[in-house]
């Protein structure tokens, strides 16, 4: 048991450290192209070079990063177009289960939904990108684990991995990030009310943002 704790410690600084650096790379705080290194990204961490070396291996197999040889990792570029073909999978996905989840959401469910809408909300309005991003993602997870299947929430995550959102920094500024970040409300209360065709079609236009203005672009 006596040498569990470091280990422990060193696998929560890892995923600490890996969440931080998923969040600025998706929403575009740290550009494609950009070289992280592991002496700079652990001295701005406070941490040792361990962790932050296995939070941007397990980046590089993620295909957030790529290694470069004795000079750290670069910043991968995700194009505007394969955003926009990600966002068009996930309309797939999760436009046609808002229909079957209508008014059959538990009661407990929809306040844990609430609560997280809330959150989105509050990070949006203070610009704290990754707990933003960390609660977004817990929403629509949450939602499509109410459909009682797990391969659907398992491809989705994936699907919203290999997404950048690099207009957030710019919507936060303006405030209209928090715009976007109501609709979470609003659909709760859709879902909860039954309506189920409204319900889908927020979860369409709430989608097109990726690809249109959460990456610096007009909506389609």
């Amino acid at each position: 048991m006596g040498d569990a704790s470091p280990l422990l410690e060193v696998a929560s600084l890892r995923e600490q450290v890996e969440r931080a650096l998923a969040s600025r790379i998706v929403a575009g705080e740290v550009e494609p192209g950009e070289v992280l290194t592991v002496p700079t990204t652990a001295a701005e961490f406070g941490v040792s070079a361990t962790p932050v070396r296995e939070a941007m291996l397990d980046l590089a197999r993620r295909g957030f990063l790529a290694p470069m040889r004795n000079r750290g990792f670069r910043v991968t570029e995700v194009s505007l177009d394969e955003v926009r073909q990600l966002r068009e999978v996930r309309r797939l996905l999760e436009v046609p289960p808002m229909r079957e989840l209508a008014g059959r959401v538990p009661e407990e469910a929809a306040a844990q939904l609430v609560d997280l809408a809330g959150e989105i909300v509050r990070a949006g309005d203070e610009g704290r990108f990754q707990d933003y991003l960390e609660a977004d993602t817990a929403f629509h997870l949450t939602l499509l684990g109410l459909t009682g299947n797990r391969y659907l929430v398992d491809v989705v995550r994936e699907l919203r991995q290999q997404t950048r959102l690099t207009g957030l920094v710019e919507l936060a500024e303006t405030g209209a990030l928090t715009e976007s970040a109501l609709e979470h409300v609003e659909l709760v209360r859709l879902l909860v009310d039954g309506r189920g065709d409204a319900a889908a079609d927020l979860m369409s236009r709430h989608i097109g943002h990726v690809g249109g203005i959460w990456s610096g672009e007009d909506e389609d």
